[in-house]
C-alpha cells in the first residue's frame, strides 16, 4: 500500500525540520541529537509502506540512539551520514509524490565507520558521482588544494586563450600541462575521483600536443575549456564545503567531457602535425617545476595563519621596545637632538608596520554572513514562516579570529529572531503587517570598532513578560524593580527562556547566554533595543583586532591600569558638590544624571593617593547600556598597547582581560569594564 497523498505535506515538514538539524549538527557537539532521533522515528513510521525508505532511515536510527544512551556527541562520520540521508530522502519523497520509482538507496549507509559516502551508488565504472570530502581527516589539505586549484584554473583559462591566438606557443602549453598535472595529482591524493579522471584525460591530450603528435586548434581548446569549467565547478563545491560545511548535493557530470577529450586524442592524422619531430628541450620541462608566468603576476599569495600570528607577535615586541627606547631617552635627558629624531622615526615606522601586520589578519565577514542566509532559509521552512533575509556590509573586514569565532553567536541570534521574533503569517496579517517578515543582518565600522547588527520587524521583546518570567524563575525578587536595559539583560542569563514550548529550534533556555559569553571572550559587547509590536535590534560591538588595543592608561597608587578606549565616554576631575551619597553608596551627579561611583583601589585592594574623589580623576565608562564612574588617582596617557596573556596563574581574574608591557618595562593590567561592573 503506497503512502497516502495527504501524508506527504507532513512528511516533507518533518524532513525540512530534520534538514535544519542536519545543517546545525557539528562533530563534537550533542545539540540536536534528541530532535534528530525523534524526527527520524516519525519519518520512519510515516514511510513504513515504502520498504526502501523505511530501511534507509532505520539504518541510521540505532547509531543516533547509541549516542544518546552513551551521552556521546555527534561524530564526524555520523554527521556526514545524516546529511547524506537527508539529501537522499528529499529526492525519494519527490519521486514518491510524482509516482516515480525511488532512486537507489544511499550506498553503504549502515557502515558508520566508513565516513561520508555518496548520496547514491553511481553506475559501475562511471566517473559521474558526488565528490566525497573527508573534512575530519583532510581539512588542512583540502584548504591548501582549494587555494592552489583556484590559481591553476585561472592560469589554465588565460593560457588557453593565449594558445588559441598562438597554437605553437610552448610556454603556454607547458603551463596548462603543469596545472592539469598538479590538479590531477592532488585530486587523486584526496580521493576526488571524478576530478582526478577528467584532469588525467586532459593531461594525456596535452601530452600528445607536447610530443607534437597533435596540433591544438579551436575545437580542442573549446573542449579543454569545457573541462576546465567542470573542474572549476568541483572546486567551488570544495570551497562551499570548507566555507559552509555543505556537502555536495549535485553531481557534476564529466563522462561526456572525458569521451570528447578521448575522441580528440584518437583523432587521425588530419589534426596532427605533418612533421612529428621531437619537441625541443624547453618544451618538455619537469611537470613538477613551478608554473611559468602567463599574462601577469599573481595578485595574491597564500600564507599560513601561524606565520601571520608570529609576525604579529614580533611587531608587538617591536612596539614595546620602541616605547622602552623613548622612556630611556627621556630618563637620560636626551629629550631633543639626533637621538630623539631617530626614535621618532622608529616610532613612525613601527606604527606603519603594526598597521600593515594588522591588515594582513583582516578578512571579510562575508563567509559568516553567507552561512546565516542558508540558515535563515532552512529555519523559515521549519517554522512555517515567510522571511525576507537580507545582508549588508559583507565586505567589512575583521580580525581573522573574530570572524572564525562569531559564527556560533550569529547562529543563535538568527534562530531566536526567526523563532521568537517573527510572527506567523496569519498573526502578521491580523496586525496589519506584511506576511513576509524582514530580518536584516549588516556590518559597519564605528570608530575603532565593528558593529554587527541584526534587526527584525517582529513582535518585539515585552519587558513586562520578561520580568514576570524572571520573577517566577527566582532570578529577580518579587518586589524588585529593574530598568528597561536591565530587564533586556535578563535574556542573557543561563537557563532563561521566554518560549512557551520546546521546539527543535529553541526554547530550552540555552543560546543567548552562550552568545554573550562568546562575544565577551572576543572583548566585545552586545546591546539590545526593542519595541513591542515593532521589532528588535541586537548590536554586537567588536574590536577590529584582538592583538592590539587602544587604551587609557591610569594610575591607582603605585600601579597602572589600562581601560579600553571603546568603553570610555569621558574623564573629568569632579567638584566636591558633585559627589553625593545615596543609600550608603557614592554617586556622581553628572549634569543631573546620577552615576554609581566605584573606587578602583578598593576593587583591587590597593593603597590610594586620592582618597577624596575631587582629588582624583573620574573615568566615565559604558558597557551593555550601563554607565558608571571609576575613580582613579591619575590619568597618564592614551596609547596603543599590545595585549599579552596573563597565564594560568591569573586566569579568569574578575575585571581583568589581559596585560600589557609599558614603555618602562612594567606590566599594566587591562581592565574588562563589563566584568568589572558585574563584579561591582
Amino acid at each position: 500500500m503506497p503512502i497516502s497523498p495527504e501524508l506527504f505535506p507532513t512528511l516533507e515538514g518533518l524532513l525540512n525540520r530534520l534538514a535544519v538539524e542536519a545543517v546545525l549538527a557539528a562533530p563534537g557537539r550533542d545539540e540536536g541529537l534528541i530532535p534528530v532521533f525523534s524526527l527520524l522515528g516519525e519519518l520512519r513510521e510515516g514511510c513504513a509502506p515504502e520498504p526502501a525508505v523505511h530501511s534507509a532511515i532505520g539504518s541510521l536510527l540505532p547509531d543516533i540512539e547509541q549516542c544518546l544512551e552513551a551521552a556521546k556527541p555527534f561524530a564526524a562520520p555520523l554527521v556526514s551520514r545524516l546529511r547524506t540521508l537527508v539529501e537522499w530522502l528529499g529526492s525519494a519523497l519527490t519521486a514518491l509524490r510524482e509516482g516515480r520509482a525511488v532512486p537507489p538507496p544511499v550506498a553503504a549507509l549502515p557502515a558508520a565507520e566508513g565516513g561520508p559516502v555518496p548520496a547514491a551508488a553511481p553506475p559501475a565504472g562511471s566517473p559521474d558521482a558526488l565528490l566525497h570530502f573527508d573534512l575530519a581527516e583532510n581539512r588542512e589539505l583540502l584548504t591548501e588544494f582549494h587555494g592552489e586549484a583556484v590559481e591553476h584554473l585561472q592560469q589554465i583559462e588565460a593560457a588557453l586563450l593565449a594558445l588559441e591566438r598562438q597554437p605553437d606557443d610552448p610556454e603556454a602549453l607547458n603551463s596548462i600541462f603543469r596545472s592539469f598535472h598538479t590538479i590531477k595529482g592532488n585530486a587523486g591524493f584526496l580521493g576526488l575521483g571524478p576530478m582526478h579522471r577528467l584532469a588525467h584525460e586532459v593531461e594525456s591530450l596535452l601530452d600528445l600536443a607536447r610530443d607534437r603528435r597533435l596540433r591544438l586548434h579551436s575545437g580542442i581548446i573549446t573542449e579543454i575549456l569545457h573541462s576546465r569549467d567542470a573542474l572549476q565547478e568541483m572546486v567551488r563545491q570544495a570551497g562551499r564545503v570548507l566555507e559552509k560545511g555543505e556537502l555536495p548535493n549535485r553531481i557534476i557530470p564529466v563522462s561526456h567531457l572525458i569521451a570528447a577529450v578521448r575522441r580528440w586524442a584518437e583523432s587521425p592524422a588530419p589534426a596532427a602535425l605533418a612533421a612529428s619531430a621531437p619537441a625541443p628541450a624547453a618544451a618538455r620541462p619537469n611537470p613538477e617545476a613551478p608554473a611559468a608566468p602567463t599574462d601577469g603576476p599573481s595578485q595574491t599569495v597564500r600564507v599560513a595563519t601561524e606565520k601571520l600570528d608570529s609576525l604579529m607577535d614580533v611587531v608587538g615586541e617591536l612596539v614595546i621596545v620602541q616605547s622602552q627606547l623613548l622612556e630611556t631617552a627621556r630618563g637620560s635627558g636626551a629629550a631633543a637632538g639626533p637621538l630623539q629624531r631617530d626614535i621618532a622615526q622608529l616610532a613612525r615606522i613601527a606604527k606603519e608596520l603594526q598597521h600593515t601586520a594588522m591588515a594582513l589578519r583582516m578578512i571579510p565577514i562575508k563567509p559568516a554572513f553567507q552561512k546565516m542566509e542558508r540558515l535563515a532559509r532552512d529555519l523559515a521552512r521549519d517554522c512555517g514562516k515567510k522571511v525576507d533575509f537580507t545582508t549588508a556590509g559583507e565586505d567589512t573586514e575583521l580580525d581573522r579570529t573574530v570572524v572564525e569565532e562569531i559564527g556560533d553567536p550569529l547562529v543563535h541570534m538568527v534562530r531566536n529572531a526567526l523563532d521568537h521574533g517573527l510572527e506567523p503569517p496569519d498573526e502578521r496579517r491580523a496586525q496589519g503587517k506584511p506576511e513576509t517578515g524582514a530580518v536584516r543582518l549588516r556590518a559597519y565600522y564605528q570608530g575603532s570598532s565593528v558593529i554587527l547588527e541584526l534587526r527584525d520587524d517582529g513582535r518585539g521583546i515585552d519587558p513586562d513578560r520578561i520580568l514576570a518570567k524572571a520573577r517566577r524563575q527566582g532570578l529577580v525578587p518579587a518586589d524588585g524593580s529593574l530598568s528597561r536595559e536591565e530587564i533586556f539583560a535578563l535574556i542573557f542569563m543561563p537557563g532563561f527562556s521566554t518560549a512557551e514550548e520546546v521546539t527543535s529550534v529553541s526554547g530550552r533556555g540555552v543560546g543567548m547566554d552562550v552568545v554573550k559569553r562568546n562575544i565577551e571572550r572576543l572583548r566585545g559587547r552586545i546591546e539590545v533595543s526593542s519595541e513591542v509590536g515593532r521589532g528588535s535590534v541586537f548590536q554586537i560591538v567588536l574590536p577590529l583586532t584582538l592583538a592590539i588595543i587602544d587604551g587609557l592608561v591610569v594610575r591607582v597608587g603605585d600601579d597602572r591600569f589600562i581601560i579600553p578606549s571603546t568603553s570610555v565616554q569621558m574623564a573629568l576631575r569632579p567638584k566636591r558638590e558633585n559627589i553625593v551619597t545615596i543609600q550608603g553608596g557614592e554617586v556622581l551627579d553628572l549634569h543631573g544624571k546620577l552615576l554609581p561611583l566605584h573606587r578602583l583601589h578598593r576593587r583591587f585592594g590597593l593603597p590610594a593617593r586620592a582618597l577624596d574623589p575631587w582629588d582624583g580623576i573620574v573615568v566615565i565608562v559604558e558597557s551593555s547600556g550601563k554607565v558608571c564612574a571609576l575613580l582613579v588617582d591619575e590619568m597618564i596617557a592614551k596609547q596603543e598597547v599590545v595585549i599579552k596573556s596573563l597565564g594560568a596563574f591569573m586566569q579568569n581574574l574578575p575585571g581583568v582581560s589581559g596585560g600589557a608591557i609599558l614603555g618602562d618595562g612594567n606590566i599594566a593590567l587591562i581592565l574588562d569594564p563589563i566584568a568589572l561592573l558585574e563584579a561591582a
